[in-house]
């Protein structure tokens, strides 16, 4: 096989590559959401992930006092609502909330 074949199917194997990349969602945490939120006691904390460019969507992720972590749907409106509750929070000088904490490395997580 000569040399210019060579590298136009090398070309070819990386263009190959690089789409398939651009198509995967591997990159972002939630690949199944619920629709449900567990009741507010159970509820240890909360992520909020905004889109980025490796996870093109909102994800939400809500630990439980018992540390099982699961994905909620931004979509629904219950977490229309928490969202919108949370961003007037941030906007307020005068309501914020009970505790934040953040660890390096991590967004912040409002405690309910």
């Amino acid at each position: 096989m000569s040399s210019i074949m060579k590298v136009f199917l090398l070309l070819a194997v990386v263009v190959c590559i690089s789409k398939a990349q651009l198509h995967e969602s591997g990159q972002c945490l939630c690949n199944r959401v619920r629709s449900k939120i567990a009741s507010k006691s159970e509820v240890k904390d909360i992520h909020i992930y905004p889109a980025t460019t490796f996870c093109d969507r909102v994800e939400i992720v809500v630990t439980l006092n018992n540390s099982l972590r699961y994905c909620l749907d931004p979509k629904i409106k219950a977490m229309k609502k928490l969202l919108t509750n949370i961003m007037k929070q941030k906007t307020s000088t005068t309501a914020r909330p009970t505790e934040l904490t953040s660890t390096p490395g991590s967004t912040n997580t409002a405690r309910i």
